[in-house]
């Protein structure tokens, strides 16, 4: 089996006991960046900021990745906003080159992986994720608060990556590129095709499956051990370039977090994901049998 070829996972994860020592760390900016799914009574995507006003780690603030997010977007979906957009909000924030960025959110840590992603994308490269996020704080007794923290104001300067995100004609182009790796992060009956969310059943032709589900240990929803991610990823990390997807931007923002942290160079995010890709009767799909 390969090894990872980054041994290093401090600069993209801490753990609960590591940041509760730090809390009080001028140099440190703790965010929340959840968004709450609701499945009824029918579904949609909701701002986590009600639950992070009953509590939250102390001294976090709140990052809302519905108005982080491309305002002009399809609803559901959270592509990149332009530059100056994230800019504002990055600033409003208080983030900048002294503050090591600290993010975590209360589902699966898909949530915090898109804001990780979107600041390496804008060229930010000081922040990490709370391994286990919430639940894992939650778990181990770690404080809570309600007390809200003042924002301090910045002037966050971005330094846009492109090369970071993909978009249809990139996926279209990597179907027959041998070089290149297409990742669905979506649930395996999703990939399969045997449910149908986004207007159309089935994945991308060629794509791989490793769902950022099971990138994660069922009872801590941490990330699991090195060494078990590299198995999942094994057969496509030799490839020269990877596209991770999924439906709107953020299991797909997850598997390409792992894939970093374990040390591949060349990871991109197809931001459109299925719910661009279905709209366009003319680009393929495969369903499995």
């Amino acid at each position: 089996m390969l090894e990872p070829t980054n041994k290093d996972v401090s600069r993209f994860l801490v753990e609960a006991d590591w940041l509760e020592n730090h809390l009080n760390d001028s140099d440190i900016l703790i965010i929340d960046a959840t968004v709450q799914v609701k499945l009824w009574p029918f579904p949609r995507v909701v701002s986590g900021k009600y639950n992070f006003n009953k509590r939250h780690i102390p001294g976090a603030i709140f990052a809302d990745l519905l108005k982080i997010s491309d305002p002009n977007s399809r609803k559901r979906t959270f592509t990149m906003p332009h530059s100056d957009h994230f800019e504002y909000h990055m600033s409003r924030l208080g983030i900048d080159e002294n503050k090591k960025v600290v993010i975590y959110d209360e589902r699966e840590n898909m949530w915090a992986a898109r804001l990780w992603w979107m600041l390496k994308t804008f060229g930010f490269n000081n922040a990490v994720i709370l391994n286990g996020g919430w639940h894992a704080w939650v778990m181990e007794n770690r404080p809570q608060t309600r007390k809200l923290s003042q924002l301090k104001t910045t002037n966050f300067k971005s330094n846009y990556r492109p090369e970071l995100i993909a978009d249809k004609e990139d996926v279209l182009k990597a179907i027959d590129e041998r070089t290149t790796c297409i990742i669905s992060a979506l649930g395996r009956r999703q990939h399969m095709g045997l449910k149908n969310e986004y207007g159309r059943r089935g994945h991308i032709p060629g794509a791989k499956n490793v769902t950022a589900w099971e990138i994660l240990d069922r009872s801590t929803k941490k990330y699991k051990p090195a060494e078990e991610l590299m198995k999942l990823f094994e057969p496509m990390f030799d490839q020269e370039r990877i596209i991770t997807y999924c439906g709107g931007g953020v299991a797909a923002s997850s598997d390409a977090f792992v894939l970093s942290m374990l040390g591949h160079r060349n990871v991109a995010v197809y931001d459109g994901g299925l719910m661009e890709w279905c709209k366009d009767n003319q680009l393929p799909l495969e369903v499995e049998t």
